[in-house]
């Protein structure tokens, strides 16, 4: 009986103490455990540098919304703006690396090319997020096949985790976010495809090789 009334107690303190905690929390501190969530069920186990990722709290944007151009912000008014950041994006043919801006709305992708939006994704169009099991920050956004959309959207991005955790909490589309091993296929345009390459090297590079596939080490 004791003992039943001791490990009784002990849940009920134990309930009490996390009903405590849980009451004591800020809305950052609890928005950084639910974004945590997501993160940990994408990637745990599956991607490098996500156990050291742990410790690092995602920040709310990495550029604020007066950081974007005026061209840009009346072109995508009326929208919330949600997160934006720096991105790499690679030509989908020539792999040519561009400097752009990501931005995450409530309802939609952009990248930004100063004044200028490149591509526009919107959430209920998207088909899959991929990105590799190694430590590079590559990301693919993989988009339909329409007369509207130029092809999948191959960035690089400096808080990989943290941009994809995101984009899949924005597009409520955390089931179609992919870790891939080895390499991945990703659409050009007009019906065709390309080929990705995720290998291991001495430095981090991103490069198209002799056979026409983007190589990333």
């Amino acid at each position: 009986f004791l003992m039943q009334t001791s490990e009784m107690l002990r849940k009920i303190c134990m309930r009490n103490l996390v009903r405590k905690y849980c009451r004591g929390l800020t809305a950052e501190r609890k928005g950084q455990l639910q974004q945590k969530v997501v993160t940990s069920a994408v990637f745990c186990g599956k991607k490098e540098g996500y156990l050291e990722s742990l410790s690092q709290p995602f920040l709310e944007t990495r550029l604020k919304e007066n950081d974007l151009n005026p061209k840009v912000l009346q072109l995508i008014r009326g929208e919330n703006i949600k997160y934006v950041t720096p991105v790499i994006k690679y030509d989908r043919n020539g792999f040519k690396a561009r400097e752009r801006l990501l931005v995450l709305t409530q309802s939609s992708a952009y990248v930004v090319e100063m004044a200028k939006i490149k591509q526009k994704i919107e959430y209920s169009t998207l088909k899959g997020i991929s990105t590799s099991n190694l430590s590079d920050g590559i990301v693919v956004i993989h988009v339909p096949e329409d007369k509207q959309q130029k092809g999948d959207v191959i960035l690089q991005c400096e808080h990989i985790f943290e941009v994809v955790t995101k984009l899949c909490i924005l597009a409520n589309k955390q089931s179609l976010v992919k870790v891939v091993k080895g390499s991945l296929r990703f659409r050009v345009g007009s019906g065709k495809e390309g080929t990705m390459v995720f290998t291991v090297g001495p430095e981090p590079q991103v490069f198209k090789d002799k056979t026409g596939q983007l190589t990333v080490v």
